[in-house]
C-alpha cells in the first residue's frame, strides 16, 4: 500500500517520531510511505511527496491547526485522494465537544482563534473516520488506535537482570549520572504535576542531584500566556531554586532518549486533558527506551491498560517523597518492573504491531 502521511513536522515536538517510524517499518514491510510536502534537507530525512495519485491513502496527523496545509496545496490533496480514502488522527482531542480539565482544555480559542464547533466540522470536511490515541474515545463515530509506539531498537542499555542494573544506576565511578531528575518537554499545562514532583523532591538530601527540564518556557511564566489569561502555564523561580533545577533549550527528537538516561529519574507525565480521554504520548512509551527508572505520574488505569501487570510499583501515588525514597533504598524491584514493562510493550505496543493495526484499518479490516 501506498501512504502519505499529512502533518507539519518540528524536530522539537509532536509526532516526527512516530511518523519516522511508520517510515521505516512500512518501507521494510514493502509499503511506499511519504510525507505530503516538498521534499525538504531540514532534518530528519524523510521522503516527501506532492503526487497525490501515487498514493492509495492519505493520513492527516493533527495536533493545530497548521497541521493541515495551506492553499493550494489542501486542494489539491483533497482532489487527488478521495474521501473515503483520507484518514485523520486526531493526537489533541480537537474532534471533541469543548473540554476543560483542570486549566487545560482541548479547543484553543484564545490562542489559535478556532471555535470548538470549526474543528469538529473541519475534520467531518476532509474525512469519515477519525482515529484517536486513547482506548475509549468520547465519540462512538470515533475509531481507537493508540498512534504512538515502543521502538525496542531505541533502548539504550538491555540488561538482564534488574540486579544488573541497579549496580549501573547506583555507579558513581564509571559512567555517573550527572542528574537525578531528566525531564523533555514544553511548559504547557503541565505544572500540577511539576509542582508536585518538585515540592516533593526538594526537602531530600542534597546528594540527592541536580533536576533538569528540556523545553520551552520553563525560564518564567510566558508572555503570551499572561496576556491570554492562561493558566497551567505557570513557573516558581523560588521552587525551581530550592530543588536545583537547570534549564535547557529544547533538544531534537533524536537526542530525547540518550539525554534522559542521564537521569536516575525520568516522570512520565501528561497534560490532565490527556489523562481524562486516556490519551498517549510519545513519553508514554519512550521514556522506557531510557536508562533510567521511570516515575508513572500517571492514572492507575491508564498505567494497567498500557503497560501490563508488572509496572504497577512505577506508578507514583500521592506520596510522591516517599516513593522516590523507597526506590532509593531498594531500587531492585522497581529495575524488575522496568525490565518485564519493557517486555510487555516489546509484545503487544510496538511500531510493527501499530502498523499492523493501521494496515487493517486503511483496508477496512479492523
Amino acid at each position: 500500500m501506498n501512504i502519505l502521511f499529512v502533518s507539519k513536522l518540528s524536530q522539537f515536538a509532536r509526532s516526527v517520531f512516530p511518523i519516522s517510524k511508520y517510515m521505516e517499518v512500512g518501507k521494510q514491510l514493502g509499503h511506499q510511505v511519504a510525507l505530503y510536502g516538498e521534499q525538504t534537507n531540514e532534518p530528519p530525512p524523510l521522503p516527501y511527496s506532492l503526487n497525490t495519485k501515487a498514493f492509495d491513502v492519505a493520513i492527516f496527523v493533527i495536533y493545530e491547526s497548521w497541521d493541515f496545509p495551506d492553499m493550494p496545496y489542501l486542494a489539491q490533496l483533497l482532489d487527488g485522494i478521495p474521501r473515503e480514502r483520507r484518514f485523520i488522527i486526531d493526537c489533541c482531542g480537537r474532534y471533541n465537544d469543548t473540554l476543560r480539565v483542570e486549566h487545560d482544555f482541548n479547543h484553543l480559542e484564545k490562542m489559535d482563534g478556532h471555535q470548538g464547533w470549526e474543528w469538529v466540522e473541519g475534520f467531518e470536511a476532509v474525512s469519515d473516520t477519525v482515529l484517536q490515541p486513547t482506548q475509549k474515545p468520547l465519540r462512538s463515530s470515533v475509531r481507537s488506535f493508540l498512534w504512538h509506539a515502543f521502538d525496542p531498537a531505541s533502548v539504550v542499555k538491555l540488561y538482564a537482570t534488574e540486579q544488573e542494573a541497579v549496580r549501573a544506576w547506583r555507579s558513581s565511578d564509571r559512567d555517573p549520572k550527572p542528574y537525578a531528575v531528566t525531564y523533555v518537554g514544553h511548559n504547557w499545562q503541565r505544572w500540577t504535576q511539576i509542582r508536585r514532583l518538585l515540592e516533593a523532591v526538594q526537602p531530600l538530601s542534597a546528594d540527592f542531584g541536580p533536576i533538569v527540564f528540556a523545553g520551552s518556557d520553563w525560564e518564567k511564566r510566558p508572555d503570551w500566556a499572561a496576556q491570554l489569561g492562561l493558566q497551567g502555564v505557570d513557573v516558581d523561580p523560588e521552587l525551581f531554586a530550592r530543588a536545583r533545577v537547570q534549564i535547557k533549550p529544547p533538544i531534537p527528537f533524536q537526542e530525547m532518549i540518550g539525554f534522559l538516561s542521564q537521569g536516575r529519574f525520568g516522570p512520565v507525565i501528561q497534560r490532565p486533558l490527556f489523562n481524562e480521554l486516556g490519551f498517549v504520548t510519545n513519553r508514554v512509551f519512550a521514556t522506557f527506551c531510557a536508562d533510567t527508572i521511570p516515575l508513572l505520574m500517571l492514572p492507575r488505569s491508564l498505567v494497567e491498560s498500557i503497560y501490563g501487570p508488572n509496572a504497577e510499583p512505577l506508578r507514583v501515588d500521592e506520596d510522591v517523597r516517599g516513593h522516590i525514597s523507597r526506590i532509593l533504598r531498594n531500587p531492585a524491584p522497581y529495575w524488575k518492573a522496568v525490565l518485564d514493562t519493557r517486555k510487555y510493550l516489546a509484545e503487544h505496543h510496538t511500531f510493527h504491531h501499530r502498523f499492523q493495526q493501521l494496515l487493517g484499518i486503511l483496508e477496512g479490516k479492523a
